[in-house]
C-alpha cells in the first residue's frame, strides 16, 4: 500500500479575540469599514484583501506573523487591521500606533519608505521602545502600502533573526511586490468609494498549515476464491497509481507493507469469511510513510467477495495515543491561541475535559494565565520561536510548570505540577527560562501579580523603562499627560487619570480622562492649604492609597466623590526636591496596592513629575519664541490701489510649535515687492534669524535694490552673521498699474498663478540655491506679466509637504485646489487653500502663505 503527500494552502479568517463571538455590547454597525462583525457576516472585500495581503507577504518572505496596519478616522493613528500567525489578546498594546511614535510600523508610513530589520541588532539601534515592549530575537520587514495617490498604511511581517547579515535583496523585491498589489486594491475600493480606514479590533488570520498529506478514502472488493481485487479512485490514489494501472491482485492491494502486516490481512480475511454470516472486521496498518491506515473487511459467508474500505487516519491517532502515553500533561495551540488537542495528563491538571476545552483560546477558559508575566512568556515562543519555561500560580496554593515549544503552525505545551515559583523542571539546550525572559519582560495589560512572584518582579521592572522612554519623547506638558494615559493606566489596569500642576501656590487641572465631565472642575485652582488628599499628597511628598471610595471618605470626610466605587491612588510629582503638581490614578473597582505596585507607583511619579518640569520650561521657550515670531510677521499688510493682498500663518502642531517661515508686503514706489522665507529649524533661533532676515530683504528693497541684488545682499548678510542656519526665499516685484512682474528664488518652491479666465499653473522661474550657504551665489530674474484679475499665490513647503509623498504630488494637489477657488474673494482663496492644514493636528512645519491680486 503506497503513500503519496499533497500540499494544502488555505488560510482562514478567524474573528473577535479568535473566538468567532462577539460580545453583545460590542455588535457595531457592519456598515462602518474595519468594525468588528458577527462571525454570521460574511467578511467584507476589504476584508478578504488585507487577510490575503498578510498571508501573501509572510509566505513571500519566510515569516512566521504579520498583519495590515490601516489609518485610522482620528488624524494621525494607525490601528492595526489584521493580525495573522499570532494571538490578537497578546498585541493589544500595538494595535494603536501613532504616525509620529519612534516605531518602524510609524516610521514607515510617516516617511513613505520601508523598514528592514535583520534582527535585535538593528532594532534597538534604531527603534529601542520596540525593543523595550517586545525584547525577543526576531527579524521584521515594513512597507509603507499606498495606491492612486492615497496613503492607506502599512505591511508588517515577522520573522526569524537573521545574524551579521542584512535583509536579502530577493526578500525586499518579494514583500515590495505584496505591497505594490495591495495598494492597488485598497486605491481600487478606494476609487469605488470604500473608505479605507479601519476603526475596530484587528481582524485574526490563521495561516496556512504545514505540509502535510491529506486524508483519504478508498473502497476495493476481493474474491477469495479467484484472488482478484477491484478499486475505486480513492484506493488507487492511496495506493499511488491510476485505476487502469492497478493489477487487479491482493499482492498489488498489499505490495508496499511489511510481511507480518500482509499475513495480518489475510488473517483478518480469513475471519471474516468463517463467520459464516454478515461480519465486519477492521486492522489498523503502518503505511510505507508512517501513517496509519485503517482498513476494514465486510463479508456475508463463504464464496462472496469481500468488501473492503480504507481511510487514511493522517497523525491524529498516533499524536493522541503518543500523548496520553507520556506522564505529563501536553497542551496543543495554534498560533491564535486556540486548544487544539490535550491529552489526559493535561486534563487531570487543568481539572477541565477535552470536549470543553477543544477549539477555545486558552486565555479566555483559564484567566490565570492572562497575567502580564505569563503573556509574556508566551509573546516570547511565538516571536522568538525559541522554547520558554516558566512556572505558573495557578490558585492560592497550587502551581504548574509550563515548558513551550513553539513551531509554524502553534506552540505545544508541557504541564508538570510543581512546588512554587522557584521550582522549574530540567530544561533543554538552548531552551529559556522564566528568569531569562523577565530580564526584559513586556508585560502592559493588566495587574501585576502578587509580590514575590515573577510577575510582579517583571511588571516592576518593566513599567519605569518603557514609561521613561516614552516621557523622553514628549515636549508639552500634553504630550507628557497623553504619555501617561498610554503607558502608566494600562498597565495598572485604571481608568481615569488627572493631572494637577502648581502655580503661584494653586494646584491647576492640566488633563484629565475617565472622570464624569465637570466633576474635577470643583477642584481647578485649589491653595495648598485646602484638605483635599490630591493637595496633601503633595505638600507632604508622599503618596496617599486608598482601596475604595468608602476608604476615601472616611480619611476626609465631606469631600465630593464621584460615582465610582473604586480605589484611588494620589501621587505627588516632585522634581529633585521641587513641587510640580499632583496626579491622580482612579479605578473602576476596590483593589488593594502590595508594596511593590506602591514603590513602581511613587517611582513613575518622579519620572512624570521631571518630565512635566522640564515640558514647563520648554512651554515657556515656545512661548518666548511664539511672542518674538508674533512681533516679527507683519500685523497688518498696506491698502493698494489696483492690487490687493492676503497674507496667512500657521504654526506647527509638533515640537516648539514655532518655526523661521515668515511673509510680507514692501511698497516700494510705484511697485510692490511680495516677499516669503522659511528659515530651517525651529525655536527662537529661528524665529530670530527669521526678524533680521525680514528686516534685511525690507531695508534693500526700500533702497531701491533690483530683486537679484536683494536676494543676493541678503544672501551674504546671513553668512556674516553665521547663526549655523540657511533659508529659503522668493522675492517677487509687481508693478500694479501695468502687471510687470520681476521674481527671483533661493531654494523656495515655485510660485503658483491663477489666471482670470480660470485654471492655475505651477510658474517656472529661474533661482538659485539657498540663502546662507555660497556668498557667491547668482540668483538670476525672471520676468512676466500679471494680467487684470489674476491671482499669485506665494507659500513656504510645509503647506505641500507630507510624510511618506513626494512634494509635487503636495504641490500638484495644491495647483489643483486653487484651480477650484474661481471666482471666490481674495481672503476666500487664502482660507480655502490652507483649511486642511489648519484641521491637521500632526502637523510637523508651519506654514506661510501669500496671495496678491490686480486689476486695471
Amino acid at each position: 500500500m503506497r503513500g503519496t503527500a499533497a500540499r494544502e494552502h488555505a488560510g482562514c479568517v478567524t474573528r473577535y479575540g479568535e473566538t468567532g463571538r462577539t460580545p453583545p455590547e460590542r455588535q457595531p454597525d457592519r456598515a462602518a469599514p474595519g468594525a468588528a462583525h458577527t462571525g454570521a457576516l460574511p467578511p467584507t472585500e476589504l476584508d478578504l484583501v488585507l487577510s490575503q495581503a498578510a498571508v501573501s507577504a509572510i509566505e513571500a518572505v519566510g515569516g512566521y506573523a504579520g498583519g495590515v496596519y490601516l489609518r485610522a478616522p482620528d488624524e494621525g493613528l494607525l490601528r492595526l487591521a489584521v493580525l495573522a500567525g499570532l494571538p490578537s489578546r497578546l498585541f493589544r498594546p500595538w494595535w494603536r500606533m501613532h504616525v509620529n511614535r519612534p516605531f518602524p510600523v510609524a516610521e514607515a508610513y510617516r516617511l513613505g519608505r520601508a523598514v528592514h530589520l535583520a534582527g535585535p541588532e538593528d532594532a534597538i539601534r534604531r527603534f529601542p521602545q520596540l525593543m523595550a515592549g517586545l525584547p525577543f530575537p526576531f527579524g521584521s520587514l515594513y512597507v509603507p502600502v499606498a495606491g492612486g495617490g492615497e496613503r492607506f498604511g502599512v505591511l508588517a511581517v515577522l520573522r526569524r533573526a537573521t545574524t551579521g547579515r542584512a535583509v536579502d535583496d530577493g526578500d525586499r523585491h518579494r514583500i515590495h511586490t505584496v505591497a505594490r498589489r495591495l495598494g492597488a486594491a485598497l486605491g481600487a475600493l478606494h476609487g469605488r468609494g470604500h473608505r479605507v480606514q479601519w476603526e475596530g479590533e484587528p481582524l485574526a488570520v490563521q495561516l496556512p498549515a504545514a505540509m502535510t498529506p491529506p486524508v483519504r478514502t478508498g473502497c476495493f472488493t476481493w474474491d477469495l476464491t479467484t484472488g482478484t481485487v477491484a478499486v475505486d479512485e480513492g484506493m488507487a490514489a492511496i495506493i499511488g497509481l491510476a485505476p487502469e494501472e492497478f493489477g487487479g491482485t491482493v499482492e498489488a492491494l498489499t505490495d508496499g507493507l511489511a510481511p507480518e502486516d500482509v499475513l495480518g490481512v489475510w488473517a483478518l480475511a480469513r475471519q471474516t469469511v468463517d463467520a459464516g454470516r454478515t461480519a465486519s472486521r477492521r486492522i489498523r496498518l503502518p503505511g510505507p510513510d508512517g501513517r496509519p491506515y485503517l482498513l476494514e473487511l465486510s463479508g456475508s459467508g463463504p464464496g462472496v467477495p469481500l468488501a473492503g474500505f480504507v481511510l487514511d487516519l493522517g497523525v491524529a491517532p498516533i499524536i493522541a495515543e503518543l500523548t496520553d502515553r507520556v506522564p505529563r500533561g501536553v497542551l496543543s495551540l495554534d498560533r491564535l491561541g486556540r486548544i487544539v488537542h490535550l491529552n489526559q495528563g493535561a486534563e487531570t491538571l487543568l481539572g477541565r475535559g477535552r470536549p470543553e476545552l477543544a477549539g477555545r483560546v486558552l486565555w479566555d477558559v483559564f484567566p490565570w494565565l492572562g497575567r502580564p508575566t505569563y503573556e509574556d512568556h508566551f509573546r516570547a515562543a511565538l516571536i522568538s520561536h525559541a522554547p520558554v519555561t516558566f512556572v505558573a500560580r495557578q490558585a492560592a496554593d497550587a502551581w504548574i510548570s509550563l515548558s513551550l515549544y513553539p513551531g509554524h503552525d502553534g506552540v505545544t505545551v508541557g504541564l508538570l505540577r510543581a512546588d512554587g515559583p522557584g521550582d522549574e523542571q530540567p530544561r533543554l539546550p538552548g531552551e529559556l527560562s522564566a528568569t531569562a525572559v523577565e530580564a526584559f519582560p513586556s508585560g502592559t495589560a493588566a495587574a501585576p501579580g502578587p509580590p514575590g512572584t515573577p510577575e510582579g518582579q517583571a511588571a516592576a521592572f518593566y513599567r519605569p523603562v518603557a514609561l521613561a522612554i516614552a516621557l523622553t519623547e514628549a515636549m508639552t506638558a500634553r504630550q507628557v499627560s497623553r504619555v501617561v494615559t498610554e503607558e502608566l493606566l494600562p498597565a495598572f489596569g485604571g481608568g481615569m487619570l488627572a493631572i494637577y500642576l502648581l502655580q503661584e501656590r494653586h494646584l491647576f487641572l492640566a488633563w484629565e480622562t475617565g472622570f464624569p465631565q465637570g466633576f474635577l472642575d470643583r477642584f481647578d485652582g485649589v491653595a495648598l492649604d485646602a484638605r483635599l488628599p490630591g493637595v496633601e499628597a503633595l505638600t507632604l511628598g508622599r503618596p496617599l492609597f486608598f482601596e475604595s471610595m468608602p476608604r476615601l471618605a472616611a480619611a476626609y470626610p465631606g469631600i465630593p466623590l464621584d460615582a465610582h466605587v473604586g480605589a484611588r491612588a494620589f501621587l505627588p510629582l516632585i522634581a529633585s526636591g521641587r513641587p510640580v503638581g499632583s496626579c491622580i490614578l482612579g479605578f473602576d473597582r476596590p483593589r488593594g496596592f502590595t508594596p511593590e505596585e506602591r514603590t513602581v507607583l511613587t517611582a513613575l511619579a518622579g519620572l512624570i513629575a521631571q518630565a512635566l518640569e522640564r515640558a514647563q520650561r520648554y512651554d515657556s521657550e515656545a512661548a518666548l519664541a511664539r511672542g518674538l515670531q508674533d512681533a516679527l510677521l507683519p500685523h497688518r499688510l498696506p491698502v493698494l490701489r489696483h492690487a490687493a493682498t492676503v497674507g496667512r500663518y500657521l504654526p506647527g502642531t509638533q515640537g516648539m510649535e514655532v518655526g523661521g517661515d515668515w511673509y510680507d508686503v514692501v511698497e516700494t514706489g510705484d511697485s510692490i515687492a511680495l516677499v516669503i522665507g522659511d528659515v530651517q529649524g525651529h525655536g527662537v533661533s529661528a524665529a530670530a534669524t527669521m526678524g533680521q532676515l525680514r528686516s534685511a530683504v525690507r531695508a534693500f528693497a526700500l533702497s531701491g535694490h533690483d530683486p537679484e541684488e536683494v536676494m543676493s545682499g541678503t544672501n551674504r548678510l546671513l553668512i556674516d552673521l553665521d547663526p549655523g542656519q540657511f533659508a529659503s526665499c522668493c522675492y517677487v516685484v509687481v508693478d500694479p498699474a501695468t502687471g510687470r512682474v520681476q521674481a527671483v528664488r533661493a531654494g523656495h518652491p515655485q510660485p503658483l498663478l491663477h489666471r482670470p479666465g480660470g485654471g492655475a499653473e505651477v510658474l517656472d522661474l529661474e533661482g538659485g540655491i539657498v540663502l546662507g550657504v555660497d556668498a557667491t551665489a547668482d540668483y538670476p530674474v525672471t520676468e512676466l506679466r500679471l494680467e487684470s484679475g489674476a491671482v499669485l499665490a506665494l507659500y513656504t513647503d510645509g503647506l505641500v509637504e507630507r510624510p511618506g509623498v513626494d512634494i509635487d504630488i503636495g504641490v500638484e494637489r495644491l495647483r489643483a485646489l486653487f484651480a477650484e477657488c474661481g471666482a471666490l474673494p481674495l481672503a476666500g482663496t487664502a482660507d480655502r487653500l490652507i483649511r486642511d492644514a489648519r484641521a491637521a493636528t500632526d502637523r510637523a512645519d508651519d506654514i506661510a502663505l501669500l496671495l496678491a491680486s490686480r486689476w486695471d
